[in-house]
């Protein structure tokens, strides 16, 4: 463990946790309200409503971090129900997903990084960006979201009255684009191989070079993937202060929660 990093309290991180879960969740929800029941698609705004589903594209990513933060427990350190609830809540408006099932193959995911059993990895294609992602999304998107969102298109498109074209471009474009960011960002990346660039150890990952910015707009710095395997423990806001301090450069030997 470097001893040029520490987590701040836990009091304080409670707050700064909760306080930006609120904030991106709260975004989330708010512009999805706005686009399926305020919001008029029409050709003269358009352009507009291709903005918004960048913005919610992003913050659909942001909201998966924070569940992933609280499948760690570093959402609400100290109070794993409060993480459990926040996470199962989230997830399953994000897609339907289960709690459980997407926690336990997370922690899966950190104990057979880059090798057979890894549900992240596609041990058959690990440098095939497209057969990957294909593979994730098989694993993930399962009989359960499927429903939730053919339910939740149903209902918009049928009963509310919803256009599709609405419907495609405010909530089913930012969800996929979504998934699609979080696995090149913070999975396809991180872990494919590379000719000539062997990893630094055991985690078989590496984290982006990307400055603290591009790293916030591009994963909530869920890029910064070394630094993330050696301290699950630090919330996704922590990781540029753990990437400063050298993190990801050399095995830790302390444990930490998984």
């Amino acid at each position: 463990m470097s001893p040029n990093f520490t987590l701040p309290a836990r009091g304080f991180q409670r707050a700064i946790g909760l306080g930006l879960a609120l904030a991106i969740a709260g975004s989330w929800l708010g512009i999805h309200a706005w686009g399926m029941f305020i919001f008029e698609l029409t050709w003269s705004n358009w352009p507009l409503a291709l903005a918004v589903a960048m913005v919610q594209c992003w913050l659909s990513v942001g909201v998966f971090i924070v569940c992933h933060d609280a499948m760690h427990g570093s959402l609400v350190p100290g109070y794993p129900k409060i993480n459990a609830a926040i996470g199962a809540v989230l997830l399953a408006l994000y897609a339907g997903f289960a709690w459980k099932q997407l926690r336990d193959a997370h922690f899966d995911h950190h104990k057979l990084a880059g090798h057979a059993g890894d549900p992240d990895f596609d041990e058959n294609n690990p440098g095939d960006f497209a057969r990957w992602y294909a593979t994730f999304f098989r694993r993930y998107f399962g009989w359960r979201s499927l429903v939730f969102v053919h339910t939740v298109v149903g209902i918009y498109w049928l009963v509310l009255d919803i256009p599709m074209a609405q419907i495609v471009l405010l909530y089913g474009l930012p969800a996929l684009g979504s998934s699609l960011q979080l696995f090149y960002f913070g999975t396809f990346r991180p872990h494919c191989h590379r000719a000539g660039q062997p990893f630094a150890d055991r985690h078989n990952a590496r984290s982006n070079d990307f400055g603290t910015l591009a790293s916030l707009a591009t994963c909530f710095h869920f890029g910064y993937h070394l630094e993330h395997h050696h301290r699950p423990d630090v919330p996704w806001w922590g990781l540029p202060a753990a990437k400063r301090a050298g993190l990801g450069e050399a095995e830790q030997t302390a444990k930490v929660p998984a």
